[in-house]
């Protein structure tokens, strides 16, 4: 099934699609929420490398962005075997030292959300651990044209 355009929370969502395995399931048989964080995080991590802000290049310019915020609503679970699609957006850059991403999870089967979050990103030195100045690098490819000047989402 593909996932029509306007289920998504947002226009031109960038998507990863990855599989629930036995490892991501918990005690009460569904994916556990641990694992829905990892899948935001693969998604942003993909995200950035398609915009050419990969970890490589964070390295070396010596500055990465670190989740500072959650908001997460868990709203359905998945289960063992499901195909689910991992949709972000950068919602908000402030040029300075701040981002916030939007994540949308979107099972496949039956195109029912799983998971609506937002999460909030501060730019840090990588050899210290504190807030630094977006490089401009990060300036101009975390404002992409997936980048959302409205923050409300669709709410079901």
């Amino acid at each position: 099934m593909t996932i029509p355009a306007d289920a998504w929370d947002f226009p031109n969502p960038f998507i990863i699609e990855v599989s629930a395995e036995e490892s991501d399931i918990d005690s009460y048989n569904h994916v556990n929420n641990s694992v829905y964080v990892r899948w935001f995080d693969e998604c942003a991590r993909d995200h950035s490398k398609a915009v050419g802000v990969d970890t490589d290049a964070a390295k070396e310019l010596g500055n990465g962005m670190a989740v500072r915020e959650s908001n997460i609503q868990y709203l359905r679970s998945a289960y063992l075997g499901d195909k689910v699609q991992v949709a972000n957006w950068i919602v908000e850059n402030d040029g300075r030292l701040r981002a916030r991403r939007h994540f949308q999870l979107i099972r496949v089967s039956d195109g029912a959300t799983l998971v609506r979050a937002d999460l909030d990103y501060v730019c840090i030195n990588i050899a210290t651990g504190r807030p630094s100045r977006m490089p401009k690098r990060f300036q101009e490819k975390y404002c992409d044209e997936r980048t959302i000047t409205q923050t409300d989402p669709v709410t079901e």
